[in-house]
């Protein structure tokens, strides 16, 4: 520690695709973390299968870096709302945070989102525009417009004045206006610096920590995650935790890390300021308050946003499970979501009726869950989910549910089909702007309505539209959404699709599976034309007879089917419907799969609704 004149963190925050991980890269590639003949991918801090798959960051991760004698640790934030959970929690300990924002697009829904966390902590932002070499870039309007955005905030003076830096985070440029010439990050690093005083040291004090993340370690168990708000804290040490429901317990420091480039390293004694690792406190909890155990003084409890969404986690009863996967029984499944529960605080479980039932998973939006569920299948996990539910609140008497603000940016041939879609599906239109043949429309709609709406709007923009939402507040419910409009293809029996049948069937519905495909009783094979469900047998074959006549026995040519992703298949289900999930397929299915039960069960379904949606 006496080599280091302080510490500072920081959290670099902004809409998803404005440049967070790649102005990461810059920081630690040129605070020479990396060495001189390491091959280092892009976005290094988005280490999940996933997060590089979908070139988003999922997980808030935490790396440091020096600079002129400081130590910098940084946190590279979520963008999307639906991991609000992760951004809620690290406001709380960084001293400021940085705030990307395109050069082009301005100010974004999850700009406003991630910003207005940063404000309500009172934490000081540094503006950094990035992508200034862009063609259509406006620095200058950007930041008129952020500007704005943070007086829509409710911003202090203080908080009003905040420092503005250009730059390419790409290329790791930074400028304090925009004709500055700088070929490295050296202003921005000069105004954190300056922007933010280093957090002082006091060796004194008594002990004082606030756990703000989790994670597990196959060796040492469940680790803490927080920053040292005051005094020292030692490898081995006896300590007291403040628990979540006011009791205190004495626990022991059996390893201690700090942050060092991109790894950990472990120390005997971490100083205030700095971000620790705590191990050796199996049962420690986001919130809890890590203290010397001659003085108790918790700090206040972290509150995390309530989940928006919920859908049903039943075992797989249908007659292919187990073919793929490892963990299918209620017990596995029951240890997977429990694991999950001790690091993802934004989601909640509750068991269903029955045990054997499964259980209710209520999260913060369709992407939060569907990231879980794909985790879950590459682990080898079979699982059967419900459509997913939107869930109501209860606010001084009246039905309330989520809405969240849109932002469809689209060409103008387009714009009347979006504007209309929007608007049958309960959205109140708020802004509407036109340049350069696009139109930029802001609504705000129901999360019911959106629901689905994405894939729908793909097609209408004939994929050239650019569609943004994110969480706004909690309203008066809206009234009726209409639902699905087209019935489905349900298959009579068990067996293998032929061509025959599904050339046949292809004349009334777009088929979802290909002629050799195994079907069961009760799977959904194609959407009807019609309003209408309806049971066929996709494994009839054409019938064998010596009369041949000229060109009927050519080969069928079938179109390709229509083939979902997961979001994409849980948003079509329907609620008497469920999306069957193994490692290798999808499967979309009828609840009951035998027409008997369908129709004996009908009322049975539209009745656990109405329980369910109700937080």
């Amino acid at each position: 520690m006496s080599n280091i004149k302080g510490i500072i963190n920081i959290a670099v925050i902004a809409h998803v695709d404005a440049g967070k991980s790649t102005l990461v890269d810059a920081f630690l590639n040129q605070s020479n973390v990396f060495r001189a003949n390491e091959v280092v991918p892009d976005c290094v801090m988005d280490s999940n299968d996933l997060e590089r798959e979908r070139g988003i960051t999922i997980y808030s991760k935490n790396c440091s870096i020096m600079y002129n004698g400081y130590k910098i640790n940084i946190v590279d934030t979520p963008g999307h709302a639906d991991f609000s959970s992760e951004v809620e929690r690290i406001m709380k300990t960084v001293d400021t945070v940085v705030l990307l924002v395109d050069s082009s697009e301005g100010p974004m829904p999850q700009t406003r989102f991630v910003l207005k966390k940063s404000l309500e902590r009172g934490l000081k932002p540094i503006l950094f525009i990035n992508k200034i070499d862009k063609k259509d870039q406006r620095a200058e309007e950007v930041v008129d417009l952020t500007f704005d955005l943070f007086v829509e905030l409710n911003a202090d003076d203080q908080q009003l004045d905040f420092p503005i830096v250009y730059g390419i985070a790409k290329e790791g440029i930074a400028k304090r206006t925009m004709e500055d010439e700088s070929t490295d990050l050296s202003p921005l690093f000069e105004t954190i610096l300056s922007h933010v005083e280093p957090y002082a040291v006091s060796k004194d004090e008594p002990l004082q920590l606030q756990v703000s993340s989790l994670d597990y370690d196959d060796y040492v168990g469940r680790l803490g995650i927080g920053r040292v708000v005051r005094g020292t804290i030692k490898q081995g040490e006896q300590i007291a935790v403040s628990k979540r429901d006011g009791t205190t317990e004495k626990a022991r420091v059996s390893k201690l890390y700090v942050y060092e480039g991109l790894s950990r390293a472990e120390v005997q004694e971490a100083y205030a300021g700095d971000m620790v690792v705590i191990a050796g406190l199996n049962d420690i909890s986001i919130g809890e308050t890590i203290c010397n155990p001659n003085c108790v003084e918790p700090m206040p409890m972290i509150v995390i946003e309530e989940p928006t969404l919920s859908m049903n986690f039943l075992i797989n009863d249908s007659p292919f499970c187990g073919r793929s996967g490892k963990y299918v029984t209620n017990r596995h499944l029951k240890n997977r979501l429990d694991k999950e529960l001790e690091v993802n605080v934004g989601l909640r479980v509750d068991a269903l009726d029955s045990v054997q039932d499964g259980f209710r998973v209520s999260g913060r939006g369709e992407l939060h869950l569907s990231i879980l569920l794909e985790n879950m299948r590459r682990e080898g996990y079979e699982v059967a989910v419900s459509k997913p539910q939107v869930l109501m609140k209860n606010i001084d008497g009246v039905r309330n549910e989520p809405v969240e603000r849109v932002i469809a940016i689209v060409p103008d041939e387009y714009s009347g089909a979006v504007i209309s879609e929007l608007s049958i599906r309960k959205g109140l239109m708020e802004t509407m702007h036109t340049e350069d043949g696009y139109t930029r429309v802001e609504f705000v709609v129901p999360t019911r309505g959106l629901l689905g709406y994405r894939s729908e709007f793909v097609n209408i923009t004939r994929g050239e539209g650019v569609l943004i939402r994110s969480f706004f507040e909690f309203q008066p419910y809206k009234g009726e959404i209409p639902k699905r409009a087209n019935g489905v293809l349900i298959s009579q029996q068990g067996g293998v699709a032929m061509s025959y049948s599904l050339f046949n069937l292809s004349d009334r519905a777009v088929m979802m599976i290909d002629a050799g495909t195994e079907v069961y009783e009760g799977m959904i094979i194609g959407i009807n034309s019609r309003r209408e469900d309806m049971v066929v047998n996709p494994t009839k074959n054409k019938k064998l007879t010596n009369t041949r006549a000229s060109g009927s026995d050519d080969a069928i040519k079938l179109l390709p089917p229509k083939i979902f992703n997961m979001e994409e298949a849980l948003t079509f289900i329907e609620d008497d419907e469920l999306l069957e999930i193994t490692p290798d397929s999808l499967r979309m299915r009828k609840r009951f799969l035998n027409e008997t039960e369908r129709l004996r069960n009908r009322n049975k379904v539209f009745k656990e609704l109405e329980i369910n949606e109700t937080v």
